[in-house]
């Protein structure tokens, strides 16, 4: 048998002091310790991905506590979660949009059913275009914390596959995949989605999500 990757117990090490320190007063170390582990066995978990864990451990680690603290304690704010299957299109511009937009009002995740291995780079490249960065948003697996924390789900294309959670709010938006298409069809996919956001983030307020 093989020992844990050098890097990936280095990135839970210092993901969890991190966290830790972050947290303190608000959620227990050992809880924080525990969310960490099991993010990274989640992630090395993931077919091609095994030796990539650190890159996107905190981020997604920091999602879980997050939402675990807002499942607890609350922050007033309202919360939405994107999902689609690989989290590497649609859900990342459309969470990338709403933090945009949305700014500290809106509590943002995304997450999809069958993690891709990044973001698809046209949506990257397309977003810059109007001043939003979406590279340091790595695609990453939905989980029930998030689920549990969150007020309103969107989908995006991943069916049955989606999860639901009874006395959640959910829309369902049918929106064209922009895996291997051209960047002009990816811009107007990115419209689409900015216009769908703003409407949904104006049905949106602190005290009543849904």
């Amino acid at each position: 048998m093989t020992g844990p990757n050098p890097a990936t117990a280095e990135a839970v090490s210092e993901t969890t002091r991190r966290l830790v320190v972050e947290l303190d007063g608000v959620l227990d170390a050992e809880r924080v310790t525990a969310i960490v582990a099991s993010s990274a066995e989640i992630l090395a978990a993931r077919p091609g991905t095994a030796d990539r864990v650190g890159t996107s451990l905190e981020a997604f680690s920091r999602d879980r506590v997050r939402a675990v603290v807002r499942a607890e304690v609350g922050d007033g704010n309202p919360s939405v979660l994107f999902l689609c299957v690989h989290n590497s299109g649609r859900s990342q511009m459309a969470a990338g949009w709403l933090r945009h937009l949305g700014g500290d009002r809106v509590d943002v995740y995304s997450g999809g059913s069958e993690p891709g291995a990044g973001v698809n780079p046209a949506a990257v490249a397309a977003m810059a275009e109007v001043g939003v960065d979406i590279t340091s948003h790595l695609p990453q697996p939905w989980t029930d914390e998030i689920l549990r924390a969150v007020d309103v789900v969107v989908t995006m294309g991943c069916g049955d596959t989606c999860p639901i959670v009874p006395g959640t709010r959910y829309e369902d938006w049918e929106l064209a995949d922009p895996k291997g298409q051209p960047i002009e069809m990816v811009r107007e996919v990115r419209d689409d989605i900015r216009a769908r956001v703003e409407q949904l983030l104006a049905g949106l307020s602190p005290g009543d999500p849904a």
